[in-house]
């Protein structure tokens, strides 16, 4: 589920935060890294317990309608297509995903339910939903198509709950749409005869990138000075106070990566923390970085201090 990219930005985002605190230490901040990573695990067992919820609050919904003194025929007699979808009773049957949302204390949507009241409205006056109920006969991969539709459609870009998860944990908002993708992709794998101990998408792909997450943290922190003695005289052009705090992160976490993880292509850092700049730093700051290490790594490759391991890293 994490990416390598994303790893990149939880630790530099945990070493931003340490250069602005007061008073913190660098245990706080590493416990804040691994804290920030797990806490994106929590936000996908949560989009998929708020898929879980919406049926069960749609379930209430049509047995309340039904109740009315004055119900209509329609209220009467309900589609109970969405309901009974089958990819969402999947979910629900998943015993790993249930004992995950337990042991994790995912329980968002009981506090706050009228989140899942306003996405069953939103669902109720969207097309996809109309177009899905116009008839009754259930079929799995039609559920399966409504549910990723209804994802992408309606949930994803609900603007108040993209307010709501930005209160709940300010670092969702960054993990919210790779999270989203990587329920698309465990969504479009499920098949009817899913097992009920289905294994769900693991937060790191193994255990080199949970380690590559610490290790470069760690390794950016205690190498600081040096790793800044390397970028002197590499922005003539550039006074240290005009460099973006961003920038002078991106470009020690580059250099560190150069340096210090011999299996990860030049090239590859290169290219990485320019598509991290272009996102999170100033619109110019992209340009100043490939400069600022280009420059560098080809002193390095000159000077014989990249050692990259294996074919095609230089």
């Amino acid at each position: 589920m994490l990416t390598r990219r994303h790893i990149r930005v939880k630790v530099m985002q945990s070493l931003y935060a340490f250069h602005q605190s007061q008073g913190k230490n660098f245990q706080t901040e590493e416990k804040f890294l691994k804290k920030s990573m797990q806490e994106m695990y929590d936000l996908f067992l949560l989009q998929l317990k708020l898929i879980m919820e919406i049926r069960a609050y749609a379930a209430r919904y049509m047995e309340k309608s039904q109740k009315k003194f004055l119900a209509t025929s329609e209220e009467k007699d309900p589609n109970l297509k969405f309901v009974n979808n089958k990819v969402i009773q999947i979910l629900e049957d998943n015993h790993n995903l249930q004992d995950l949302i337990e042991d994790r204390k995912i329980s968002h949507w009981n506090r706050d339910v009228e989140y899942v009241a306003i996405l069953w409205e939103e669902i109720m006056k969207s097309e996809t939903f109309k177009d899905y109920m116009g008839t009754r006969t259930p079929g799995f991969k039609e559920d399966k198509e409504f549910v990723i539709q209804l994802l992408r459609e309606v949930i994803a870009p609900n603007e108040k709950l993209y307010d709501y998860l930005e209160d709940s944990k300010l670092t969702w908002l960054d993990d919210l749409p790779l999270v989203n993708t990587a329920i698309l992709k465990y969504l479009n794998k499920l098949k009817e005869s899913a097992p009920n101990d289905l294994k769900l998408p693991r937060l790191f792909k193994n255990e080199d990138d949970e380690e590559f997450a610490v290790n470069l943290f760690r390794r950016v922190f205690v190498k600081d000075e040096e790793l800044a003695g390397e970028m002197l005289g590499k922005t003539p052009n550039w006074d240290k106070e005009r460099i973006a705090e961003i920038d002078t992160i991106l470009i020690k976490m580059a250099i560190c990566e150069f340096l210090h993880f011999s299996s990860i292509p030049v090239k590859v850092t290169i290219n990485e923390y320019l598509e991290i700049a272009k996102e999170y730093s100033t619109p110019k700051s992209s340009i100043f970085i490939n400069g600022v290490l280009d420059k560098i790594s080809k002193e390095y490759q000159e000077e014989n201090k990249l050692n990259k391991i294996g074919r095609g890293l230089m």
